[in-house]
């Protein structure tokens, strides 16, 4: 079932969209910490393919990073991408960020090469594919031009889901990511952008006995006919004369010569 356009407003700004990509982010900062001071090791809880220790990273995968650079890549996109979606999709905004990560991890699993896959860039490949594919869908001029923006600053992601581009990247996760949001976008449904339409009686100044329409009706809501409109008086003419006036017709007679033979 769509939600209607009154329920959004359009678009409301509300302190989930800040919230959420705050608490993810400080989420992953704070487990790269702890993995750091205490040498962990939970990249080993990663995503190792086709094992079943190795399913339990279609969970824990994105919210681990190897290195300092990892972590610093993947903070701002995936803080920025997840305020957008929340903001200008917030009625599905928490089913794509779920399972976005449960079908990207899952196909990941499926399709990866036997190594750890670790990192939140699987999911920001979820957001850039949802946001994108679901904002040319919807043909509403703000949501195209928020798909056009996206692309034009992630745009080149797209290199990174061929193989052989970089070895140490999961080009495998980013694969699965973008496949996910394509399909995520065409699955759920966003309401219609469209101006309401407020008819005149919806206005708060409305005076129903200036309506036409309600001066057919008395007091009891019987229906009654207008009053009959009085013809204007007949204009007199400005020239005017007492004395009859008589017209005769005479053949005019040139005096002219007449052409010699």
């Amino acid at each position: 079932m769509n939600p209607k356009i009154e329920d959004f407003n359009h678009f409301k700004f509300t302190p989930s969209v800040w919230i959420v990509p705050t608490l993810m982010m400080l989420m992953n900062w704070f487990i790269f910490y702890l993995d750091n001071l205490f040498h962990l090791n939970l990249d080993e809880h990663g995503i190792y393919p086709r094992t079943l220790s190795g399913f339990q990273g279609v969970l824990f995968s994105p919210f681990l990073h190897g290195d300092l650079n990892h972590i610093a890549s993947n903070t701002v996109p995936l803080f920025i991408l997840t305020t957008a979606l929340i903001y200008f999709y917030r009625y599905v905004s928490l089913k794509v960020l779920v399972y976005g990560i449960l079908f990207s991890g899952i196909i990941t699993w499926v399709i990866g090469r036997e190594s750890y896959h670790i990192g939140a860039s699987s999911l920001i490949y979820v957001l850039v594919s949802f946001i994108f594919f679901k904002g040319i869908q919807t043909h509403y001029y703000r949501l195209v031009a928020l798909s056009l923006s996206v692309i034009l600053v992630y745009g080149g992601l797209v290199w990174y889901v061929f193989p052989k581009v970089d070895e140490t990247i999961s080009w495998e996760g980013h694969l699965a990511g973008l496949i996910t949001g394509f399909v995520l976008a065409l699955y759920y449904k966003t309401p219609e952008y469209k101006k309401v339409i407020k008819y005149d009686w919806e206005h708060p100044d409305f005076n129903p006995m200036e309506d036409k329409f309600m001066q057919r009706f008395d007091e009891n809501g019987n229906f009654v006919n207008l009053p009959e409109i009085e013809p204007d008086e007949e204009i007199q003419s400005n020239y005017f004369s007492n004395f009859p006036i008589d017209y005769t017709i005479v053949e005019s007679e040139k005096n002219e010569s007449k052409p010699e033979l």
